[in-house]
């Protein structure tokens, strides 16, 4: 049986299907005041990350597996404690609870942000080569990281620490990713942005990897070859220009494409005209100095190591945005969801 958090999430709920679809028993848990749309096959547990208790009673002997897919992704000032709370100490909590189940093998959904990125330079064009990152980058202790990576860099520790006392895991490292999901969720602000018609776009680059990716790698590496050492491994499909995206996304919608490219010191003037907002009035910014200068100096997450490791390979852009658009012409109510 596994043990699944994060099961209403993107990742969680593809990792739920492919779960299904090999006829594995699972538990999942939620955190809302009411259980998910009944899955056959799955054992719904409402509770929290940091309730000790509540998993000391989930993992049970016949659990073998911890799929830890739970975090949160959010780029807002106001969300810095609750960051903390859930992507690190929950991480933690999930740790300690599988050291008291010395069988069970751990899978940790991580961020390729989590590697650390390099440091800002506004003198550096978009074109220029990106910066190849792997496995072995390390964190930058003196630089300034935005508050989401740096929680999951700390939520890595705390496995890492699972590691050094005897746990059996598995990080990986996703970059952004791509899949279906509710048309409503704040999450879906990129694809909707495609959607919606827009005029401008940023000049930064970002890099993909589609949801059934990810959950192939993951269930490979932690289900399918339980004697691999514990390690991280980077999951990406490719880097792209955020405007190609943004076009070829526009494109499958039958929509028209944004067109005017936004240069670097009009961002550095959006942001902080939202930070203000936000301080006034106490609204979310809808653009952040780090959403801002995302992608700006690009970095290209080498993900050679997964394929290696599990012989599958990554879907292209093209293919995940056909995909998506025939997703979102089945059913008009969701949009492709994006995470990070």
């Amino acid at each position: 049986m596994i043990f699944v958090t994060g099961g209403t999430g993107l990742i969680g709920s593809f990792v739920l299907q492919a779960l299904i679809a090999r006829g594995l028993g699972i538990r999942a848990l939620y955190r809302g005041a009411t259980p998910p749309a009944e899955v056959p096959g799955v054992e719904w547990v409402q509770g929290d990350l940091l309730d000790v208790t509540l998993l000391e009673s989930v993992l049970t002997p016949e659990i073998t597996h911890v799929l830890h897919c739970a975090g949160l992704v959010s780029y807002a000032p106001q969300d810095e404690d609750e960051l903390l709370r859930v992507n690190v100490e929950g991480t933690a909590a999930i740790v300690d609870a599988c050291l008291r189940h010395p069988a069970i093998r751990l899978g940790y959904v991580s961020s390729v942000a989590a590697l650390g990125q390099p440091a800002a330079d506004s003198a550096l064009e978009p074109t220029a080569t990106p910066r190849r990152l792997d496995e072995k980058a390390t964190w930058d202790l003196g630089a300034s990281h935005p508050t989401y990576a740096t929680s999951k860099y700390l939520a890595e520790l705390e496995v890492w620490r699972g590691v050094a006392e005897g746990l059996s895991a598995v990080i990986v490292n996703p970059s952004v990713v791509l899949g279906p999901g509710n048309w409503h969720r704040s999450s879906t602000r990129l694809l909707r942005y495609a959607y919606d018609e827009h005029y401008f776009y940023t000049q930064g680059q970002v890099n993909f990897v589609d949801v059934r990716d990810v959950v192939s790698q993951l269930l490979r590496l932690t289900l399918d070859l339980p004697a691999l050492s514990s390690a991280r491994y980077i999951l990406n499909g490719g880097l792209h220009p955020v405007g190609n995206f943004l076009e070829q996304m526009a494109t499958a919608f039958g929509r028209r494409p944004p067109t005017t490219a936004v240069p670097n010191w009009a961002a550095e003037i959006i942001w902080r005209l939202e930070h203000g907002r936000a301080l006034l009035t106490g609204a979310r910014p809808l653009i952040t100095r780090d959403t801002a200068r995302a992608g700006r100096r690009p970095v290209y997450y080498d993900a050679s190591k997964a394929t290696r490791t599990t012989g599958l390979a990554f879907r292209p852009l093209a293919e995940t945005v056909a995909w998506l658009a025939q997703a979102t012409k089945t059913n008009r109510t969701t949009l492709p969801t994006v995470v990070s």
